[in-house]
């Protein structure tokens, strides 16, 4: 009996334990399933939801009232139905799941991506899931990141290769097109030589064309850009754009009010408006609607994440529409690369878009391509907005040829090329002198002769660079016209694409009607600044008569051109006075009230507030501040005391800035 009681007890206390044990593994679990952060479904093999933890609510926002009972197939994707169906097919033979993915609707209608772990147990599904949406989201980034840098890498390098190339050809073009110009001046009355001429230019043309291209691509072009209202110019282009895609060709162009101006080559976005209308005529085959429109756009960070190499802010957006074939898709990453084409072979060079792509980006711009087959294709260009006022064109390209009596020094180390150029612009009436080099141009220079021009090439052997030349010859003769010719504008007078200011290029290859226009606008350009310096020369102005004139200023330089404003600094430091710079008039205003100013000097065309309001507020707030009006332009602003100022004309000198200082800082 002893024996009974204690094996008795033995069992109950057993019993006690183990009912503790139990009620704290049950409590574990209950912890587990409602604090677990991964949701958790118990489900029949019907998919009809049993059970559901509080994750559900965190993720998906779902009640659990709203849940249970209800088909967890009508959470699912669309498009992920049938693989789900069939991962629950195999739970009901007993198969374990791991790793299964699929979309869950959230209350908000939104999808969120599910990572599954599920077993089948007693008639039912037990479920685990971790939210994997944002793991996905950033996997995909990275790929499209990964695939947009070997997209720029490639494109880099095919830019790089064709630049070169072109460059090359550029020089060669130029001889065969300057000895054919001159030689049908040889053969006039001779109707058949003519005609070979006429058929040998023509191709050389072509051959230019196709170079100037491949340069465009490859961001090799040297942009000239000016500020410019895209709306006027295509409203301006619309005649020669119906001449040139036919009648079949419906135009519409729509462009959108208060539209803003934009920094670019006029003559480049002519070129890719021309380029995206035939193509568009092509894929139409000479019959539909032809859209282009013009307005304004903003570049959000969204956008930007998205695409390589964009940057966010404010673009004007102008985007060419067709109503023809459309591209499939898988050809879209294609399109813009050189010599791809959609085109039957035999038609198209397939550098139009690729011409379009490259100029874009060198504009500090993007190009996107929406197309859909049988309905038709978009290209967008995004040109970032300028806030300058629109500039004015300078050279008329049906103005007549003329030369004249001036004596020019041609730099170019290609005989052919020099050869040449020399006889074209000794037919023109122009003195000329020839060199093979920078250095030996330097010494015809330095040698006394009187010389007007200088015509040189950007890239010639030696170590004196041509830019280094052009900036000594200006030095020992001020009056002196520079222009430089290059088929390649990997060079030190181009950066970041654009030529730097003041600076007058000739592309090679170039016409004699194109050589003459321009050696003709750059002399008399640079004859009509030497007068005005003289008729409103600031070193006629007497310095006001005073100790103070020759002492240091503290003087607040406002340009918004970073290389102007690096330029004028250099120089007032040397001139021995203290500056305070700025890129804006609103930068600059606060600086006059922190510490005593004797000299403001502002270009007039500024961002935001325009130079004159800038001007006229300074003069008001601090009258007795001297201002200097650093500009290209020959009016001053409208001033009501004009006392103590003074007009700069650009380009300028130390000595010009100096005599202008002098000027206003007496009262320093």
């Amino acid at each position: 009996m002893e024996d009974q009681r204690e094996t008795r007890a033995k069992l109950e206390a057993l019993n006690e334990t183990l009912e503790q044990r139990v009620a704290e593994r049950t409590a574990d679990r209950d912890r587990m399933w409602r604090l677990s952060t991964d949701i958790m479904l118990v489900a029949d093999f019907e998919a009809k939801i049993t059970a559901v933890n509080p994750a559900w609510k965190t993720v998906f926002d779902w009640e659990e009232s709203e849940l249970i009972n209800r088909s967890f197939l009508d959470f699912i994707h669309p498009e992920d139905m049938a693989t789900t169906l069939a991962e629950v097919g195999k739970l009901s033979e007993g198969a374990t799941t791991f790793s299964f993915e699929n979309r869950y609707q959230a209350k908000d209608k939104s999808y969120r991506t599910i990572s599954w772990t599920a077993v089948p147990y007693d008639a039912s599904i037990h479920a685990v899931g971790r939210d994997v949406t944002e793991e996905r989201e950033a996997a995909i980034a990275l790929r499209n990141t990964e695939l947009a840098l070997q997209q720029a890498q490639k494109m880099e390098a095919i830019g790089n290769l064709t630049g070169g190339v072109a460059h090359d050809f550029n020089n060669l073009l130029q001889v065969v097109a300057g000895n054919l110009q001159l030689l049908s001046r040889d053969v006039i009355g001779n109707d058949k030589a003519q005609r070979k001429i006429t058929n040998a230019l023509a191709g050389v043309e072509r051959g230019a064309k196709l170079a100037a291209q491949l340069l465009a691509f490859g961001r090799r072009q040297a942009l000239d850009p000016r500020v410019v209202n895209a709306g006027r110019l295509i409203r301006g282009m619309d005649e020669m754009i119906r001449r040139t895609i036919g009648e079949g060709v419906e135009v519409e162009t729509v462009v959108s009010g208060g539209l803003w101006n934009t920094l670019v080559d006029p003559m480049q976005i002519e070129n890719a408006l021309l380029n995206l209308a035939i193509n568009a005529r092509d894929a139409m085959e000479g019959f539909g609607n032809l859209t282009i429109e013009a307005g304004n756009a903003y570049v959000d960070d969204a956008y930007a994440r998205q695409h390589q190499d964009v940057v966010p802010g404010q673009y004007v957006s102008i985007s060419v529409t067709d109503t023809g074939a459309g591209i499939p898709s898988d050809l879209l990453d294609k399109v813009f690369e050189p010599f791809y084409s959609t085109k039957p072979e035999g038609k198209g060079t397939g550098l139009g878009l690729s011409m379009v792509y490259g100029f874009v980006r060198q504009s500090g711009g993007h190009v996107k391509i929406y197309s859909e087959v049988g309905h038709g294709t978009t290209v967008k260009m995004y040109l970032p907005r300028s806030l300058q006022q629109e500039d004015l064109q300078v050279i008329d390209p049906h103005a007549p040829v003329e030369g004249g009596p001036e004596t020019i020094l041609v730099a170019e180390d290609d005989e052919g090329v020099r050869t040449t150029v020399v006889e074209m612009l000794q037919e023109l009436g122009y003195r000329v002198l020839k060199a093979g080099d920078a250095a030996a141009a330097l010494s015809v220079i330095e040698s006394g002769i009187h010389i007007d021009m200088l015509f040189t090439d950007v890239v010639m052997p030696g170590p004196l660079k041509s830019s280094e030349m052009a900036k000594k010859a200006k030095e020992r003769l001020p009056g002196l016209a520079v222009l430089f010719t290059s088929g390649y504008t990997e060079n030190s007078i181009v950066h970041g694409g654009r030529l730097d200011p003041g600076v007058q290029l000739l592309s090679k290859p170039y016409t004699r009607e194109a050589l003459a226009r321009k050696i003709r606008h750059v002399i008399d350009e640079t004859q009509k600044n030497a007068e005005r310096r003289k008729d409103t020369s600031i070193a006629a102005i007497p310095a006001p008569v005073s100790p103070a004139a020759s002492q240091a200023l503290r003087v607040v330089l406002v340009e918004d051109n970073a290389l102007i404003r690096m330029a004028t600094a250099d120089m007032l430091v040397e001139l021995g006075h203290e500056v305070l710079e700025a890129e804006s008039a609103e930068e600059a205003l606060p600086l006059f009230g922190s510490e005593p100013i004797d000299v403001l000097v502002t270009d007039l065309g500024l961002p935001g507030m325009s130079g004159d309001d800038f001007c006229r507020e300074v003069r008001k707030r601090w009258p007795e501040i001297g201002i200097v009006f650093a500009t290209g332009s020959e009016k001053k602003p409208e001033m009501d005391d004009s006392s103590r100022t003074v007009l700069l004309l650009k380009p300028h000198g130390l000595d010009e800035l100096k005599n202008a200082l002098d000027a206003v800082g007496g009262t320093g």
